[in-house]
């Protein structure tokens, strides 16, 4: 089943949010969402019915450059969070405000600022690093590949943690797939979907699933119950759906094909920058970055963004899967 969503369906909800990246939903009705200052700090912050943020902000323990990015909801009520701060590392932030180490050594090295954190539901962390560089953008390259993928048994056991895949073209979210079987990767500077089989204590040889179609700059996905794969691309303000097939259509889009076309042959001659990848900061969806599905039904789409101040939503005609933190 192939569709578009028409502009005119696509309305905005909720303000006052700073760079609201990641988006989640949970049965009970409950709207979660990144919220990064820009003096530094943030944490996350759950909207009303109308829209009204709740922010849940870091403060005691947490460092200076917090900046909160892709994250997951655990049992108890608190955040495992990536920190795209120069500092690095995986934080924990509890529902009082309080923030603790997830973890910030791998082999012994400081764990770079990292992008995603997915806690599953056999309760593994799965926390992606889009690079070693810093700052990070030195790595906006197409062909550079030093991304990686840390796995640990369980939230509360950092002395578990090792690097099970890497050698990644700037890794981005990571998620374990509805039949529990594969771990789904973006890569973003390398364009393509790619997955893993999982192994005992492990991930096998990475798979592509798809390069991804011009203009397609990936972050964030989501699965949906008829096998379909959503991406939300930066730069060209796209979702796109991959199909169980690999065929792949854009269901939406906001973007001028001009400015697309130079930012995609900036990327082709190795000249790719910061500034194209926010070349969609401009538009109306504001360079969106992830995708989640909530509701009664999982059928309303919400899409976070890089550059604005509440999130992309409308109807879908297929349903979500349940994300691990549903019942929350």
């Amino acid at each position: 089943m192939n569709f578009t969503i028409a502009p005119d369906a696509v309305s905005f909800f909720g303000t006052g949010l700073s760079r609201p990246e990641c988006v989640a939903c949970t049965e009970a009705g409950a709207i979660w969402v990144s919220h990064a200052l820009p003096e530094g700090g943030g944490g996350v912050a759950r909207l009303d019915a109308d829209g009204t943020p709740h922010p849940i902000v870091a403060g005691a323990g947490a460092p200076a450059d917090f900046m909160p990015n892709g994250w997951s909801m655990a049992p108890d009520g608190s955040f495992l969070i990536a920190n795209l701060g120069d500092s690095g590392g995986a934080w924990r932030l509890a529902p009082d405000g309080s923030c603790s180490p997830l973890l910030l050594k791998i082999d012994g090295y400081d764990v770079p600022p990292v992008n995603f954190v997915h806690l599953d539901e056999e309760g593994r962390v799965w926390i992606s690093v889009s690079t070693w560089r810093i700052p990070r953008d030195r790595a906006l390259h197409r062909e550079v590949a030093d991304g990686f993928i840390v796995l640990m048994d369980a939230a509360d056991r950092p002395e578990t943690a090792r690097i099970v895949a890497d050698g990644l073209g700037y890794t981005n979210e990571v998620k374990v797939d509805p039949s529990g079987r594969w771990l789904y990767v973006n890569e973003t500077m390398a364009r393509r979907l790619s997955r893993f089989e999982l192994k005992a204590g492990g991930l096998g040889p990475r798979q592509t699933v798809v390069d991804y179609i011009d203009g397609v700059i990936p972050d964030g996905f989501e699965f949906d119950e008829d096998g379909g794969v959503w991406c939300a691309s930066v730069m060209s303000n796209r979702l796109v759906r991959v199909v169980p097939d690999t065929r792949q259509h854009v269901v939406l889009e906001d973007c001028d094909p001009a400015e697309i076309a130079s930012g995609m042959k900036r990327w082709r001659d190795g000249g790719f920058s910061r500034e194209d990848l926010m070349i969609g900061a401009t538009r109306p969806m504001r360079n969106i970055a992830s995708i989640t599905f909530g509701g009664p039904d999982l059928k309303t789409v919400y899409c976070g963004s890089l550059a604005g101040d509440g999130l992309v939503t409308f109807r879908s005609p297929v349903a979500g899967v349940k994300p691990p933190y549903w019942t929350y």
